[in-house]
C-alpha cells in the first residue's frame, strides 16, 4: 500500500467517524420513522412489500453474509450475485435494513480488501469471503472455513441451536434471543472452535465483527426467533417485515456499540472449557 492510499484511507476513515458523530446526534432530535413506513418509500420493501423471493441457482454468487444473500434472493440486487457495484449496495443496505450510511462501511472495507475503486468497481459476492478478510472462524452460522471452505453454505444445526437459545419474550410475547443469549453462544463457538480447528484464529478485529453481527441481529431484527429462523435459514426476509430500527437516519456505529460492547463482554469461552474439551476429543477419533 503506497503512501497516498493510506493518507486517503485514513482521511476516509476520519470523515466516516465525523459523519457518524453528526448523524448520532441528529437522530436525538428528529422523529423517529413511523411503523410501517420504515423501509423509505419507493425501495423495494416499503409497506413490508418484499419482491419474490427466490433461492440461488447453483451458478449464483453468494456469501456468508445472510443480510447480502438476501438482497440478492429478492432481487434488491442481481439475482446473480455477480457483477454488483459497490455503490449500490452501500445504497441497499442502508434503505433495506436502516443502517446509516456511515454505519454501511462494509463496502468500503470490501473495496480495500479486494483493491479496486469504490466509486467505479463491480464485486461478486463470494469475493469478499477471503479468509480472515471479513470472514472469520468462529461464526454462529457457518463452520470454520478450514472445514467448509465454502463460506456461503449454512450449518443448519449452528443456526437451530442459535434460534433454540432465546431466553427473552418481547412485548407481545415473541421468543427473542437476548444480548446474553448471543454472548452466551459465541463463547460456546469460539472455545469450541479454538480446540478442534488447529488452523484457528481469531483477531480483536474479527472478534469485534462476530459481536457486531450479533448486535445486528438484535438491533435490526429485534432478536426476533421467528423473523430470524426465515432469515438465516433460508436468505430471506420475512413477509411484511421492516427493520425495528426506527431512527431517522438509521443505526449508527456509536449506537450499535451500546449493543456490541454487552455482548462481547458477556463472552466467557472458559465457561465452555468441557463442552470444548469433549468436541476436540470427539474430533480426533
Amino acid at each position: 500500500m503506497g503512501l497516498f492510499s493510506s493518507v486517503s484511507y485514513f482521511i476516509c476513515d476520519v470523515g466516516i467517524i465525523s459523519w457518524d458523530v453528526l448523524l448520532t446526534l441528529l437522530n436525538l432530535v428528529r422523529r423517529n420513522r413511523r411503523i410501517g413506513h420504515v423501509t423509505p418509500d419507493g425501495h423495494p420493501g416499503y409497506g413490508g412489500h418484499w419482491p419474490e423471493f427466490r433461492p440461488p441457482k447453483k451458478t449464483d454468487s453468494r456469501c456468508a453474509c445472510p443480510a447480502l444473500n438476501a438482497l440478492a434472493n429478492h432481487g434488491i440486487i442481481s439475482r446473480t450475485g455477480r457483477g454488483i457495484s459497490f455503490v449500490e449496495i452501500n445504497d441497499h443496505i442502508c434503505a433495506t435494513y436502516n443502517f446509516s450510511s456511515s454505519f454501511c462501511y462494509t463496502p468500503h472495507y470490501a473495496a480495500r480488501m479486494l483493491k479496486r475503486n469504490y466509486g467505479k468497481d463491480t464485486f461478486n459476492l463470494d469475493e469478499v469471503d477471503i479468509h480472515n478478510g471479513i470472514e472469520h472462524d468462529a461464526s454462529l452460522l457457518c463452520l470454520d472455513s478450514a472445514f467448509e471452505p465454502n463460506q456461503s453454505k449454512r450449518h443448519v444445526p449452528f443456526i437451530e441451536e442459535l434460534l433454540a437459545a432465546a431466553t427473552g419474550k418481547d412485548k407481545d410475547g415473541n421468543d427473542v434471543i437476548t444480548t446474553k443469549d448471543f454472548s452466551r453462544m459465541l463463547s460456546k463457538r469460539r472455545a469450541v472452535s479454538r480446540a478442534v480447528n488447529k488452523e484457528f484464529s481469531l483477531s480483536f478485529i474479527h472478534r469485534i465483527f462476530g459481536s457486531t453481527n450479533a448486535s445486528t441481529l438484535i438491533t435490526i431484527f429485534g432478536g426476533r426467533v421467528d423473523d430470524l429462523r426465515s432469515f438465516l435459514l433460508e436468505e430471506r426476509i420475512p413477509d411484511g417485515w421492516e427493520s425495528r430500527v426506527r431512527q431517522p437516519y438509521g443505526m449508527t456505529i456509536i449506537n450499535i456499540h451500546k449493543t456490541l460492547l454487552r455482548v462481547e463482554f458477556g463472552v466467557r469461552e472458559k465457561d465452555w472449557a468441557e463442552v470444548a474439551r469433549n468436541a476436540a476429543e470427539g474430533h480426533s477419533t
